[in-house]
Order: C-alpha cells, then sequence, then structure tokens
C-alpha cells in the first residue's frame, strides 16, 4: 500500500489511526502556511478545526495537500489519479437561495472555498460528484428554515458534517474519510423547522474509471 506524503505528517496507510503527535505535525504545517502568507487567519482557523477532528491519516492528508511541506518542497499529485483541480470555463457558484423555491449546482463546477446556501420555504440541491474545488478543503454553510438541502457527495472524498437541527434535521452519517490525496468537505450550519440530507454517490469520473478497469482485466 502506498504511504502518504510525509510532509502532510500522515506517514502511514489511510486507514490507520492518527495519533496526537501526527495531528500536531500537519497543524505546525498550517502554521507555517499561514506564516508565509499562504492562508488566511479563516481558512487556518477552518483548517485547524479538521485537523483536530481527523481520526485518521486518510483524514489529515487532505487538509495540507494543496501547501508546500516544511524546507518549501511542494505537494506530490493527488495519490488517487483523480484531478479535483479547477477547470477553467467552468461556472463558480458561491451561493445558492431558495425562498419558496429553488435551486440546482450540478455538473462540473468550481466549488470556493465557502459556498453559502439559505432556504426558506424553499431548498436545493448541491451535487459535488462532477464539480472541482478551488481549496483543499472546502465550507457548505447551509441554513435551512421550514426549508430543505440535498448535498451530494462523491464517495472518495473527506466529509465532516457539523450542522445542527432545532425541530429539523442534519444528516451526519455521510462524515468520513475519503481516499488519500482527495479534498475535504466542511457542512456547517442550522436547520429549523427543516433538514439538510447529506449523501455519498459514485460519480461518473469513479464509474468510468471502473469500466476502464473492468474492459482490462
Amino acid at each position: 500500500m502506498t504511504n502518504l506524503p510525509e510532509h502532510a505528517g500522515t506517514p502511514g496507510p489511510p486507514e490507520m489511526r492518527a495519533g496526537d503527535a501526527d495531528r500536531e505535525r500537519v497543524a505546525q504545517v498550517l502554521r507555517d502556511a499561514a506564516g508565509d502568507g499562504r492562508l488566511t487567519l479563516d481558512e487556518l482557523e477552518e483548517r485547524l478545526d479538521a485537523v483536530y477532528s481527523a481520526k485518521t491519516y486518510g483524514e489529515l492528508a487532505p487538509i495540507t495537500r494543496d501547501l508546500p511541506g516544511p524546507g518549501g518542497a511542494m505537494p506530490p499529485l493527488p495519490l488517487s489519479g483523480t484531478d479535483w483541480r479547477p477547470v477553467e470555463g467552468a461556472p463558480t457558484w458561491r451561493i445558492g437561495i431558495g425562498i419558496m423555491s429553488g435551486f440546482l449546482r450540478s455538473g462540473v463546477w468550481n466549488v470556493p472555498r465557502t459556498f453559502t446556501a439559505f432556504a426558506f420555504w424553499g431548498g436545493g440541491k448541491i451535487d459535488l460528484r462532477e464539480a472541482r474545488f478551488d481549496e483543499g478543503t472546502v465550507t457548505i454553510r447551509a441554513l435551512a428554515i421550514m426549508g430543505g438541502f440535498e448535498i451530494i457527495v462523491p464517495d472518495d472524498i473527506t466529509v465532516h458534517v457539523k450542522g445542527l437541527g432545532i425541530m429539523g434535521g442534519f444528516d451526519q452519517r455521510a462524515s468520513g474519510p475519503g481516499v488519500p490525496g482527495s479534498p475535504t468537505v466542511v457542512v456547517k450550519g442550522l436547520a429549523f423547522w427543516g433538514g439538510v440530507g447529506v449523501k455519498r454517490r459514485k460519480s461518473d469520473r469513479q464509474k468510468k474509471k471502473r469500466r476502464r478497469e473492468l474492459e482490462t482485466d
């Protein structure tokens, strides 16, 4: 099994449990990046939250995917072989609003560092299966009031769901690690008399890759 990039402080297999020392090494990479001006203070705070909530090497690896390691060494290409980099010419949506109506964000689109979703007596669908990511960690802030969202994520990325449901639901079952080198999606927010559902599904890219593998066997 391929080891993860050592600069990220994750020298073991992705399913191996990470220790406090591993999390501190990754946190130091983030602090160094912030000191060099590569991360804003808000970005540093968000990524440190992800570091200290990570339980395995597979969850730690994506957090420093877009940052140099100690000594300025640039990180390697994603180990998964999947290209999540932004696509020139693809739309970049930063917000979705459903007020007594709905919205859809799907297909090939570039996900910014923060995407904000708001629904009041309405809803929206955020489909990330064919999306590309501007940064290694992106945050979806969802506020559903008497409305709801469906968020679909590819099953090979890391997901942290941290939202709160009040007389409503905020489904956290999709939380878990992705493959080494994958992006991290953090879903936060509030559902009041509404719901936010997060589901893992295979992307078309994964299905095509699997078909090619079967054809060459």
